[in-house]
């Protein structure tokens, strides 16, 4: 996807920031934040900030299109624009959404246990969101069965009750970065684990387990 509807704008940043972010960078991290999302099985680290930036130029793209006059083709070509940037956007979302209402207690257990300094997994509207369902969750299953239950049986671990994302599962990647001495897992008894190197621009079918380090880092990208 091309940042051409971002031509006219720019991403304001502090004068004190180094990193400036130009629109076609900015819809490139949505980009790859979305596709990493949609293909990992588990949730990844929120991207707020891309977020937020996008929406602000949404909200700056629509407001110049509706001073461009109607039948004026470029706003045709950008309006397509916005609306392809926003599906993205919002499927990212969604995307998010649909994980932590899947695996809601194991999600809330990984931000109460992250180390310090180690990025949010969640958005601080998405850990609302997933305290709130769980409370709810949690009523419910106390409001219709539990309390009908005998006493010893009334309580029940989320944890083990909901199940967890399948890390083993496998996933399609574009490398980014060459990475070398990748230690691969054997698949049967029988086999051996060994090491691979990653070259820049490859694309491999491989566990989601052992390349997920590699997709925090931005290292590789799911495909």
């Amino acid at each position: 996807m091309s940042g051409a509807a971002f031509d006219d704008s720019e991403i304001n940043q502090d004068d004190s920031q180094e990193d400036v972010m130009t629109p076609a960078e900015l819809i490139a991290k949505l980009e790859e934040a979305w596709l990493n999302e949609k293909f990992s099985p588990e949730l990844q680290e929120n991207k707020s900030e891309v977020v937020e930036c996008v929406m602000e130029q949404l909200t700056h793209m629509e407001s110049n299109l509706q001073r461009v006059k109607k039948g004026d083709t470029k706003a045709s070509i950008h309006r397509m624009e916005v609306d392809r940037i926003r599906f993205v956007l919002t499927s990212y979302l969604r995307s998010r959404l649909q994980k932590i209402e899947k695996f809601f207690p194991h999600v809330l257990e990984r931000e109460k246990t992250r180390a310090d300094g180690e990025p949010s997994l969640l958005s601080p509207e998405e850990f609302a969101f997933a305290k709130e369902y769980y409370d709810n969750t949690e009523a419910y299953l106390k409001a219709v069965a539990l309390k009908r239950m005998p006493p010893n049986l009334q309580s029940i671990d989320m944890l083990k009750a909901v199940p967890e994302p399948c890390l083993d599962s496998f996933v399609f990647l574009r490398v980014k970065e060459k990475q070398e001495n990748i230690l691969i897992e054997p698949e049967t008894d029988d086999q051996r684990e060994y090491v691979v190197d990653l070259e820049e621009g490859s694309q491999h079918l491989m566990r989601y387990r052992t390349i997920a380090p590699l997709i925090s880092s931005g290292a590789v990208q799911l495909i």
